[in-house]
């Protein structure tokens, strides 16, 4: 104690010795930064209480919606009664006169498989042949979506074995010199 008595009594000799004008002035400026300082405190404080009130979930209040008004109810009329009009009837007009339908082949060629797969680095197409015999050196024409051409077998495999011939039944290898597409019609032109 003190130590700090002697403490105070140096401090108001250290003011006593300046001028007593300044003396409350300095009181008067540092009262008012004081209290600042505690309002803003006050403050934070207060904002610091105002987010940990945010944070917690609100609870969410329903909003009572207003009644619905009811329409007026108005008195029902009799159906009147219309005159049952028919649909226009709308005929198919003439068939195009030489121009063939796209499944059916030409007349000189002769559906007999389809392609059911195609491998590209080895130009081959696995043909599944339905009807009749295809042999080597036989033209044939395969038709899809997007594939048309024509060219004569050349080579075949059947269980990679070279054959000559094929039969009903039979899938086997063709190779062919564009690219054909699964689900692509092969044709034997007579």
């Amino acid at each position: 104690m003190a130590k700090k008595a002697k403490a105070k009594a140096r401090s108001s000799a250290k003011k006593k010795k300046g001028k007593k004008k300044s003396a409350p002035k300095k009181k008067a400026v540092k009262k008012p930064a004081r209290k600042k300082a505690a309002k803003k405190k006050a403050g934070k404080k207060k904002a610091v209480a105002k987010k940990k009130t945010a944070k917690k979930p609100a609870k969410k209040k329903t909003a009572k919606k207003p009644a619905r008004k009811k329409a007026p109810v108005k008195a029902k009329t009799a159906p009147r009664s219309v005159a049952a009009v028919p649909p226009p009837v709308v005929e198919p007009g003439p068939q195009p006169v030489g121009i063939p339908s796209v499944e059916e082949p030409a007349e000189h060629e002769q559906a007999v498989g389809t392609v059911t797969h195609y491998y590209s680095h080895l130009e081959v197409a696995v043909v599944q042949l339905n009807t009749g015999t295809l042999s080597a050196g036989d033209t044939i024409r395969i038709k899809g979506h997007t594939t048309d051409f024509t060219q004569q077998v050349e080579s075949m495999e059947y269980e990679h074995g070279h054959i000559d011939q094929a039969t009903a039944g039979q899938s086997f290898g063709l190779r062919v010199k564009e690219h054909a597409r699964e689900h692509d019609i092969v044709y034997l032109v007579k």
